[in-house]
């Protein structure tokens, strides 16, 4: 529908009509719509604008109060005794470490294994390029757990950066 001026009174704005919400949604996607017009009550707009900045501003303030270690603490194991899930979460602590152990975690009876080229790499093809410095610190992480026996390299002639938790 195109309408050279938008609706200014409620009864001419409901007498426009109904499209269903995927119909829009779908229509905008494939770029049948070129133009959105949204009627709005100008002083509820600012005064909600302004509401939303103060809400950004503290939010800024909070975050940059805290420092990465308060953030870190917060998440510790004394902070989670409220919850219901701690004793569950506490029975499973050795699955996600605090800090990575250098070696295979204990046994526990499964054993899954991906047949192995020698001399294959983790990651053949990479979905997107990442920054030299972003593929240096995986290469670094998984040549630490290849060491520690915690991965293996893989002969997949297609491979995507994959975590499995055993």
């Amino acid at each position: 529908m195109k309408l050279e001026n938008p609706p200014t009174l409620a009864s001419e704005l409901t007498s426009l009509p109904v499209t269903r919400w995927r119909r829009f949604a779908h229509d905008l996607h494939d770029g049948r719509i070129e133009q959105i017009c949204i009627l709005s009550d100008v002083e509820r707009m600012k005064c909600e604008a302004e509401e939303f900045k103060q809400l950004v501003a503290e939010g800024i303030d909070a975050l940059s109060a805290k420092s990465k270690k308060e953030r870190f603490d917060e998440q510790s194991w004394d902070s989670l005794k409220s919850s219901p899930f701690y004793e569950v979460l506490r029975e499973y602590r050795d699955v996600l470490p605090d800090d990575i152990p250098a070696e295979l975690p204990q046994d526990k009876g499964v054993q899954h294994e991906i047949d192995l080229v020698p001399g294959t790499k983790y990651c053949v093809t990479r979905q997107w390029p990442l920054p030299r410095e972003q593929v240096k610190a995986i290469d670094d992480f998984f040549e630490s757990r290849r060491k520690a026996g915690q991965v293996r390299e893989s002969k997949s002639p297609h491979s995507a950066p994959t975590f499995c938790v055993k």
